[in-house]
């Protein structure tokens, strides 16, 4: 069986990592302050959800089905736990990247209120050490990405070694010649009983 392409997560979690780096002065004295929005409206109320359709049999001379990856990779147990291990991940990255952009805060206003209080001597060490810390959070930021992508190809490739057996099991009962996945099958309509995704998912998450 080919590789599958599959998406572990939905969104772009290396977004959080990319905090813009320079930090921003405080308003000059006197500047007028930001108005608070205005409070959001209560949503309206959602009508409640329509009842679930039954499943559609599966046909019974059929020798081919579809699964929908990404689904899978949503919705089973060992999908979600590889998401929970990339947003935690992300989560400490971007709390360490947000101490470092404190910090050059707190030295960038320094320098920039200290006027006539701060001698070039000082004012020369603020900046080198205001340099070096948007440079310490430019490598943060670059080598939290590089290890991110490390370990979604790291997971994707364990969630796939678990899952194809899985699919050649279910496809093995099924008297099955081929499993296409929905996503690259280029297909216009799929009949929605050759859609075994739910089974798949049933018995990957039956074998812990």
């Amino acid at each position: 069986m080919r590789v599958l392409k599959i998406a572990v997560v939905g969104t772009a979690l290396t977004v959080a990592l990319s905090a813009p780096v320079l930090a921003q002065t405080a308003p000059p004295a006197g500047a007028p302050r930001p108005q608070t929005p205005p409070a959001t409206p209560p949503a309206a109320q959602t009508p409640p959800p329509a009842p679930k359709t039954p499943p559609v049999p599966f046909p019974q001379d059929a020798k081919i089905a579809f699964i929908d990856v990404n689904m899978i990779a949503g919705t089973s147990a060992a999908g979600k736990d590889a998401s929970k291990k990339l947003t935690d991940f992300t989560t400490k990255k971007s709390a360490e990247i947000a101490d470092k952009n404190k910090q050059l805060q707190a030295l960038t206003t320094k320098r920039d209120t200290g006027g006539a209080v701060l001698n070039d001597s000082a004012r020369a060490t603020l900046d080198k050490d205001i340099d070096k810390l948007q440079r310490d959070i430019q490598f943060a930021q670059s080598n939290a990405q590089a290890e991110l992508q490390d370990l979604q190809n790291e997971l994707q490739a364990e969630f796939q070694k678990r899952l194809i057996p899985v699919i050649e099991e279910v496809a093995k009962e099924k008297g099955l010649h081929a499993v296409f996945s929905i996503a690259d099958s280029g297909a216009a309509y799929v009949h929605p009983g050759l859609n075994i995704t739910d089974e798949v998912v049933k018995k990957l998450d039956a074998k812990k």
